[in-house]
């Protein structure tokens, strides 16, 4: 039977091992994907570890997905042989369920997880269900678009579902995978950008990915800064230290935000008083759905916004992973598949 080369993580927690896998048939609403490159993404953890309910072992995973379809199950409407296409974390909802109703897509009752409900991307293919599908604009390589599908999606929506305008003050907590997007995508949608992060040697890396001011974290306060430009409407937190989120509060305009994209489990520490003064709330935001990432691909295209990628061939999976696990990739590693 022909075969396709996937990784295999066996057990939770367990070593990633390239193997030979059958190729399958995609079934009725499902797409099958030849994968030309795939993002290594720090919630690939989550997924190996076996964290998130659902996931069966062995797995393959793998949600930041750039290919093309090279095959169609039955209820294929709309998408063709040849179509190039990216999947994210969301794959899929059942548009039937209380929260798809209301369309709530993110929040179904039923939602798949790429790489966990079925195999995802750390593969040569992958079948996945069709809602799944967003469509990559040609100005985007795949290894251009991979990244944009979790970390690009996860920035873009999230900024473009708060209540600033042009010209506000949209302050980017981080610079690193997420951090380094934001940036790009903030200072394209009017913002006047301020980037925030640890170390004065990143005032260039700042400037050079369009930020308007920087605020050194170790050097100052990062509050009184964002009072000194205006306050910030905007806080969009994607550092994973919830004392830094929390260090950012008292530097909200009035209504201003405080959006919380960085995983952690330690608490943001807020006084109602805190909130109350500056009308302020705190929130988080879930990545996107197919039509979310095509929306994020698209405005990139546009833009010229890109992500900072190191690439490397899928028999390089460990040492890609490990890099991702140890942030020393500078800013995403993509898997290319030969």
């Amino acid at each position: 039977m022909p075969t396709y080369r996937s990784v295999d993580v066996r057990t939770p927690s367990g070593p990633l091992e390239l193997t030979d896998l059958e190729i399958p048939e995609p079934g009725p609403g499902t797409a099958r994907i030849q994968v030309e490159a795939c993002g290594v993404c720090h919630s690939d953890s989550q997924l190996v570890a076996g964290l998130l309910p659902g996931t069966a072992f062995p797995m393959t995973p793998g949600h930041e997905i750039a290919g093309t379809i090279d095959a169609l199950g039955a209820d294929a409407q709309e998408w063709q042989l040849g179509d190039r296409v990216a999947v994210g974390w969301s794959g899929g909802y059942c548009g039937h369920c209380t929260f798809c109703r209301r369309g709530e897509f993110m929040h179904c009752s039923h939602a798949k997880v790429t790489g966990a409900a079925f195999r995802g991307g750390y593969a040569e293919m992958a079948v996945v269900p069709i809602s799944a599908l967003a469509r990559i604009p040609d100005e985007l390589d795949a290894a251009e678009a991979a990244p944009l599908a979790c970390a690009g999606v996860t920035m873009f929506n999230s900024l473009r579902h708060t209540g600033a305008m042009p010209g506000d003050v949209v302050a980017i907590l981080g610079l690193g995978g997420l951090g380094h997007l934001g940036v790009q995508f903030a200072v394209k949608m009017g913002y006047r950008t301020v980037a925030i992060a640890r170390g004065g040697e990143k005032t260039a890396l700042a400037q050079k990915l369009g930020a308007h001011h920087y605020i050194d974290s170790t050097a100052t306060d990062v509050a009184s800064e964002l009072r000194k430009l205006g306050s910030a409407r905007v806080v969009a937190a994607t550092v994973t230290n919830s004392a830094a989120m929390s260090a950012t509060i008292d530097g909200l305009a009035p209504h201003g935000e405080l959006l919380t994209l960085g995983v952690s489990a330690d608490p943001i520490h807020v006084t109602p008083l805190q909130l109350i003064n500056s009308s302020g709330t705190v929130h988080g935001h879930p990545a996107g759905t197919a039509a979310d990432i095509e929306d994020t691909l698209n405005f990139a295209a546009l833009q010229g916004i890109r992500p900072w990628i190191e690439e490397m061939p899928l028999e390089s999976v460990a040492a890609g992973y490990d890099r991702m696990m140890r942030n020393a990739a500078r800013f995403r590693v993509v898997l290319r598949m030969s």
